[in-house]
């Protein structure tokens, strides 16, 4: 039997199972010829990474983590954890902090992503918010987010600032931004330049997911927000940075901007974000298969 190299989270109803919202990525695993075990996720959040892994066997053997989301701090916990039973993530600490927060993989993308500036912590002063603002050139549109996901969903009272300008307008947003996230806000606030993407028919942007393993691509989909719209991007510009990066295992959401002409070359696909690989969505109807056997390969 192949040792298990992935660690899924399992069923907070019946812990014994894996959670449904990933069993057909088990499913894929058996059907590679391989295993995996599991992660009380909640256990993790709560605190107990012990707890977290109880049903994890001692190694040898390192592990790929595919899952929801983990905040950094709980992340190295569960690295500790782990560590100690013969099973390393394969995934360190640091290079998940890397990938999965914007200020860890910003200045590598810089060239090729929206303008940023970002404050630590769950609240801001009107004076930080206006050296923020000011970062951006002080004027024009911006979204807001944390280190980690925006709430686009509540665009126009949580995301989106029409001028930077109007820095009441700005600290409403962020102050409505912290509200909803609550005990979810991760890192702290990023202020983003807005830029315009090429939209396909149903109004969603023409957005790909890119998952990359050691410098190289190994999947190309859709955005999960919208499986239905196929792009292939151009990779050029990216591939480099992504190995500048130094992370085994991250993805890259890519648009084109709205308006780029042929001048712009391969830089007109921006980084609209990166994300660790072990927490980031897969769309419906991706080839799962074929990212879990690099992995398991890797």
């Amino acid at each position: 039997m192949v040792e298990p190299a992935v660690i899924l989270p399992s069923d907070p109803l019946f812990p014994r199972r894996v959670d449904p919202h990933f069993a057909w990525e088990a499913s894929a695993l058996r059907a590679v010829g391989s295993g995996h075990v599991l992660l009380d996720h909640d256990a993790l959040l709560a605190g107990d990474a012990e707890a977290a892994v109880r049903r994890v066997p001692a190694g040898p053997g390192p592990l790929w983590y595919r899952g929801w989301m983990i905040p950094t701090a709980r992340y190295a916990e569960l690295a500790e954890v782990l560590a100690a039973r013969g099973r390393p993530l394969l995934t360190g600490p640091d290079a998940y902090a890397t990938a999965h927060e914007l200020p860890g993989w910003y200045r590598t993308f810089e060239a090729l992503t929206p303008t940023s500036s970002w404050l630590p912590g769950t609240s801001w002063s009107r004076s930080a918010l206006a050296e923020a603002a000011a970062g951006l050139g002080g004027r024009g549109p911006a979204v807001v987010k944390d280190y980690v996901k925006s709430r686009k969903h509540e665009w126009a009272e949580a995301c989106y600032v029409p001028d930077l300008a109007d820095l009441d307008a700005l600290e409403r947003v962020a102050s409505r931004f912290a509200e909803l996230q609550g005990e979810f806000l991760a890192g702290g606030l990023v202020v983003r330049r807005f830029e315009p993407f090429v939209r396909a028919a149903d109004g969603r942007a023409e957005e790909a997911r890119v998952w990359w393993l050691d410098g190289e691509p190994v999947l190309v989909g859709p955005h999960p927000d919208s499986p239905a719209n196929r792009v292939e991007p151009d990779l050029s510009a990216v591939r480099p940075l992504v190995r500048r990066l130094g992370c085994r295992f991250v993805t890259t959401d890519l648009a084109r901007r709205a308006g780029a002409g042929a001048a712009d070359g391969a830089e007109q696909w921006r980084v609209v974000e990166v994300g660790d690989g072990q927490v980031s969505e897969l769309p419906s109807g991706a080839d799962v298969e074929t990212l879990l056997r690099a992995l398991l390969k890797a």
